[in-house]
């Protein structure tokens, strides 16, 4: 009986040692840099969400704006497929680090609370945020001092830095949070809100498309950003390719003359579906 035992209980220890172990194939790709695993894939997974005019819808449905743009010389540059993972924007850094996709190309502000979670590349964009107000219900107040009472609400794009940074400037106003930008714009349109902030050209292509009811209450930027890609931490050498990559591309000019044209012009817009 006690020999039984033993054996049995050996068994279970190999058996367990077994299932514990990494197979060899699961233990060579987790030592094997993503980079590497993207080149043998064929395909390049990007994680993105909408954003003007960051990723947008054109009339048949294809995406297109800066980050597209990105994501696909990216992939050229690879030799390999582009497969781009629209995801829910404050769900985006979740998926990453459950490798639903490779990489985070979705404008993405790098902050140091982002950096303890991902690594971020060097900036490949700069940018910053604005402020659209209610033309009937801001009448008469001054910016920023009458914005910051009780009766006034903000609106914003959940998970947005921005609305962290109302909630400080404002701490006596009320910031309520969408799923989308698009809807927050239309409850300061609708009067249902003062004012929304979100990532520029939005406020301002909002004040345009709106110049009866909305204002903007700032000329310059609400706050500056720097953006990058965002991977997983601890892969040291696809940090180092994808460094190389943006670097190049600042240099040689293109990455501005992309975000040029989609953050200054608005040629775009007549892809776009109304």
């Amino acid at each position: 009986m006690r020999i039984l035992k033993t054996i049995a209980v050996t068994l279970g220890l190999a058996f367990a040692a077994a299932t514990l172990a990494p197979s060899g194939a699961s233990a060579q790709q987790a030592s094997t840099p993503l980079i590497d695993q993207i080149k043998q894939r064929g395909k390049l997974q990007v994680g993105m969400a909408s954003f003007v005019p960051w990723a947008m819808r054109d009339k048949q449905g294809n995406w297109i704006g800066f980050e597209i743009d990105v994501a696909t010389k990216l992939a050229k540059d690879l030799e390999v497929e582009l497969e781009l993972v629209p995801t829910a924007w404050d769900g985006i850094i979740p998926a990453l680090l459950s490798s639903r996709f490779d990489v985070i190309i979705g404008g993405l502000s790098m902050t140091p609370k982002r950096a303890l979670q991902v690594n971020f590349t060097v900036p490949y964009s700069r940018s910053g945020t604005g402020i659209a107000a209610n033309k009937k219900l801001t009448e008469g107040m001054k910016w920023p001092t009458d914005y910051n009472r009780a009766d006034v609400t903000f609106a914003c794009r959940r998970g947005t830095v921005i609305c962290g940074e109302m909630e400080r400037a404002f701490p006596k106003a009320t910031v309520r949070q969408f799923d989308d930008t698009a809807v927050a714009i239309q409850e300061v349109v609708n009067g249902n809100a003062h004012a929304m902030g979100s990532s520029e050209p939005a406020p301002t292509f909002a004040v345009i498309q709106n110049p009866d009811r909305l204002v903007k209450p700032l000329n310059d930027y609400f706050t500056s950003s720097t953006e990058g890609f965002a991977i997983r931490r601890g892969d040291v050498d696809t940090l180092a390719f994808l460094n190389s990559w943006v670097t190049f591309n600042r240099e040689s000019g293109w990455l501005q003359s992309r975000h040029d044209y989609w953050f200054k012009t608005r040629d775009w817009a007549g892809q776009l579906a109304q």
